[in-house]
């Protein structure tokens, strides 16, 4: 059965629908806290928590968009301005989010990828607030093929949240 990703009517989405979603970033969340709590010798701390939960968001994601790589590249090129264009961004752009997650939780080279990190998430963020301003339904391509995950403000909210959390990174680390 083929889906049509361009469809613009609306359909009522329910909790159901972001299930895998919801358990996926929950998991992630208890591994974060598990981690922290187990490496906080000298207290718990804000930037090494969010340290660990990019790393690990970004590996997970990364991993289920590198399952079935030629479906994301499909779903990531509907909405995604630079996948649009080039189609080799699309086949990159789930390793790169794995290898941004592994310097994450290696704490490898981190100010220039909190930078490479936001500037990937504001070009996200603009191919989401693109789809969502036109009405279009499509499918999000945040955990790659296997799921199917409506695009919904949920995922506009994801990759400003990383955005953000890639910001205060990078403007922290200049601070310090």
């Amino acid at each position: 059965m083929h889906m049509n990703h361009n469809q613009t009517t609306t359909t009522p989405y329910t909790l159901k629908s972001f299930l895998p979603l919801i358990i996926i970033v929950a998991v992630i969340l208890l591994l974060t806290l598990v981690k922290s709590w187990w490496s906080a010798d000298s207290g718990w701390d804000l930037y090494e928590t969010m340290y660990d939960f990019m790393g690990c968001f970004l590996i997970v994601f990364g991993f289920f968009k590198i399952i079935n790589l030629k479906k994301f590249v499909e779903a990531y090129r509907e909405y995604d301005i630079l996948a649009k264009r080039f189609k080799g961004y699309a086949y990159f752009y789930p390793f790169l989010e794995f290898f941004l997650g592994l310097c994450y939780f290696f704490r490898y080279q981190l100010t220039l990828v909190n930078l490479i990190t936001l500037i990937v998430m504001i070009i996200n963020s603009i191919g989401v607030f693109n789809a969502l301003r036109q009405g279009k339904q499509i499918v999000c391509a945040c955990l790659g093929a296997l799921f199917k995950i409506p695009m919904t403000w949920v995922t506009l909210s994801e990759d400003l949240l990383m955005g953000l959390m890639a910001l205060v990174m990078l403007i922290a680390h200049f601070r310090l």
